[in-house]
């Protein structure tokens, strides 16, 4: 999935201009997977910090040999995107739009169903229309929302599935940055002089666990539109056949070519079943009378739950967490 993330942007941008954050344990792997003219962009956190640093620290990098104020897109390297023409159309009105200094653009995924497991976006009027494609301020954010109020937000025609995709000028993100985080900010700008230098590896160990843990959304886009005096924030809404992958629900709706297809990871056979995902780590898998379940085994822990209930995995791995069972996470 990265290496779609980056085919999907290549025709945008040279390989030398994009980077990568990621973490030790998958930082190996990830460099066999990006072209050679991007590895030496690729920028390890010593410890998770959330979006907000994450994205923080590659601004500053991108800044320190930046030739004037770059454009900047932050993209998530674990998504789907079936129509990639589409994609790439949306993507070039989004970096037209960010270049007016200031502007924020978001892409916004037009919701299929009331998932409360997706952070929503609220739309204004009226549009900024680029190149026939509709620009809407965004009037608000709401992470998450409960069942009842997730369907209110699909009947209404106003709301976007929040996809992560964020486009921006350096100095717009950095200024935000240091209004809305600014502990973050003094802390980078600090890390920012040892960059290229023998220093840094010692510097960033030291710095970084004491940035802020946040996501991007909560500590600077949120803030932005609940405090700008005229909208900064803009949606695009994208019709592009995304999917985050981010639950066994999303792998069932990716795989399943037809409705209530069962579809096995493996070798199965049912009886009367209907809608199931089964992954049985080898094992053949005899499904009878069952429907839209999630069965997924690995070698130390078994997961049986609806298939409309997948998000709820996160609630189990903060259980599994505080009974301090982190050799099953």
């Amino acid at each position: 999935m990265l290496e779609q993330t980056v085919a999907r942007f290549r025709p945008l941008v040279a390989a030398d201009r994009i980077w990568t954050v990621t973490n030790a344990e998958q930082e190996r792997g990830l460099r066999k997977q990006i072209p050679a003219a991007s590895r030496k962009c690729v920028l390890v956190e010593p410890i998770g910090r959330n979006t907000a640093a994450a994205i923080a620290l590659a601004a500053f990098h991108i800044q320190k040999g930046a030739r004037g104020d770059a454009l900047m897109a932050v993209l998530p390297a674990d998504h789907y995107i079936k129509d990639t023409t589409a994609y790439r159309k949306i993507v070039r009105i989004a970096l037209d739009v960010a270049k007016k200094p200031g502007r924020m653009v978001v892409l916004g995924i037009p919701p299929t169903h009331p998932e409360t497991g997706f952070g929503y976006i609220e739309r204004m009027e009226p549009t900024i229309g680029a190149d026939g494609t509709p620009v809407y301020p965004v009037r608000r954010f709401t992470e998450k929302p409960a069942l009842e109020t997730a369907k209110e937000y699909v009947a209404s025609g106003n709301y976007q599935w929040n996809a992560g995709m964020f486009f921006w000028r350096l100095s717009t993100f950095l200024e935000a940055l240091q209004k809305h985080l600014p502990a973050t900010y003094a802390k980078l700008e600090k890390l920012s002089e040892s960059i290229a230098t023998r220093k840094y590896d010692t510097q960033l160990r030291r710095i970084y666990p004491k940035l802020e843990n946040i996501s991007v959304d909560y500590a600077i886009l949120e803030r932005v539109t609940a405090q700008a005096p005229e909208p900064q924030v803009f949606v695009i809404p994208a019709q592009v056949g995304w999917s985050d992958i981010g639950s066994w629900a999303a792998v069932y709706e990716l795989l399943a070519k037809e409705p209530r297809e069962n579809i096995f990871a493996g070798k199965g056979h049912s009886i009367d079943a209907s809608g199931n995902y089964f992954s049985a780590n080898g094992r053949f898998v005899a499904a009878i009378g069952v429907k839209d379940l999630i069965v997924v085994e690995t070698p130390d822990a078994l997961l049986v739950c609806p298939r409309d209930r997948a998000q709820d995995v996160g609630q189990l791995v903060k259980w599994l967490e505080e009974q301090k069972l982190t050799n099953l996470l």
